[in-house]
């Protein structure tokens, strides 16, 4: 087409779509020699910065494309070494050949151009990067019986721990404890990695069905496991038996009822932690109590009767232990008192203050059951306190649980 019935070619210094498409963005992007561009003409140390084979991994261009570069390196020399004797139409070594060879090339382009050059250029190493890393995994782990598969991988695994820790590090304000922890972990793995591929093919059968079992189940609780329910580490019937994916620990049938959580408003000046054994329950039993860290829920009746009137208390109800007044709490939406704190042990509030409090009609309800991890003491605050309920108030049932209004004494 004519110059004068088109725009101009922006770029050229003649209006020539060639020149273009060879001189200002081909090779002068090469060379530096880029007539009408705006840069320094490639010399070192002009404003598209130094050049060289570490250009993809300095401070301008790292974060953008490099995090797996080293490992697709890696992966892609181990590859080809194991397909080296194999015939020259293998379509495996092929395809390592071809996205090698792209990767290289790009690669080297970038590194060595001395024209114009911004970061996200390095886009177009994406794919090459892609396709090495996942085939290369893919591939090493198929040949893991073989030495060189398993090292590759395992170098692959290390390489990329830490350059990402290198790379993080220049963003020291961002997430600092993420760096240790990708060079930790990725670190661990691949020692891990190197080491079971000398396992036996059952080995790695378990492997998988731990981690599909971890993926699969729902877990809840404070302390969620990885992996099946396992026995506890001090015997059958211990004190944190039936630990397990729900992250529950606690004997079954709830011999702990108990908890994770808090009374997020306190209970009075003496709601430090302090000594105290296990406050019971006073011997007032709670059928629907959980294991400790494992809250139980609570009956929509149950739930129904503390949220009456909720808002002329300040707390609608009082329980042992914080995981236990925990679930109340969650159920209704309204403040529940920890007696005893975290595990029950806790000597506040105490019972001047609990009585003090039940006067002043701060507290709607008492609800038994809860108590944490200690041994039996009738001396603790809350055993104290419980005993003191169960003797001026009368217990009914609801939701299977036992409760006392504490608005009415006894008669």
């Amino acid at each position: 087409m004519p110059s004068a019935s088109r725009p101009y070619i922006g770029g050229s210094q003649n209006n020539d779509l060639i020149s273009l498409i060879f001189g200002y963005n081909g090779f002068g992007r090469l060379t530096g020699n880029e007539s009408g561009s705006v840069g320094g003409f490639g010399a070192l140390g002009s404003r598209w910065g130094l050049t060289g084979w570490n250009r993809l991994f300095n401070s301008q261009f790292g974060g953008q494309i490099s995090w797996l570069i080293p490992a697709a390196i890696i992966l892609l020399g181990a590859s080809l070494l194991l397909t080296f004797r194999r015939p020259r139409t293998d379509i495996v070594r092929a395809a390592f050949l071809i996205w090698g060879g792209s990767l290289l090339l790009t690669g080297a382009v970038f590194s060595f151009a001395q024209g114009i050059i911004h970061p996200y250029y390095t886009v177009a190493l994406a794919p090459a990067i892609g396709a090495l890393v996942g085939m290369g995994a893919v591939f090493l782990w198929q040949h893991r019986s073989e030495r060189i598969a398993r090292l590759a991988l395992g170098a692959a695994l290390a390489a990329t721990a830490l350059w990402a820790f290198v790379l993080l590090d220049r963003s020291a304000t961002f997430f600092p404890a993420l760096r240790t922890a990708v060079l930790v972990g990725g670190l661990a793995l691949a020692a891990l990695t190197v080491g079971l591929a000398n396992a036996s093919r059952k080995t790695a059968l378990a492997v998988a069905a731990y981690t599909f079992d971890t993926v699969s189940t729902a877990h809840t609780g404070a302390i969620p496991s990885a992996g099946p329910a396992v026995a506890a580490a001090s015997g059958a019937g211990g004190p944190f038996a039936g630990g397990g994916p729900t992250g529950g620990f606690g004997p079954p049938g709830g011999a702990f009822g108990g908890g994770f959580g808090g009374d997020l408003r306190g209970v009075g000046p003496n709601s430090a932690s302090g000594g105290g054994g296990n406050p019971g329950d006073g011997g007032v039993g709670n059928p629907g109590g959980g294991g400790f860290l494992n809250s139980g829920r609570p009956a929509a009746a149950l739930v129904s009767l503390l949220q009456a009137d909720a808002s002329r208390y300040t707390w609608v109800a009082a329980t042992i232990d914080a995981n236990n007044a925990a679930g109340y709490e969650l159920a209704t939406g309204d403040p529940v008192m920890a007696i005893g704190g975290f595990n029950g042990t806790d000597p506040a509030p105490t019972l001047a203050q609990f009585q003090k409090n039940v006067r002043d009609g701060k507290i709607h309800y008492f609800i038994a059951g809860g108590g944490g991890l200690g041994s039996a003491s009738t001396s603790s605050n809350a055993s104290q306190i419980s005993a003191w309920v169960q003797q001026n108030f009368t217990a009914t049932t609801v939701g299977g649980v036992t409760v006392y209004d504490l608005t009415t004494t006894a008669t």
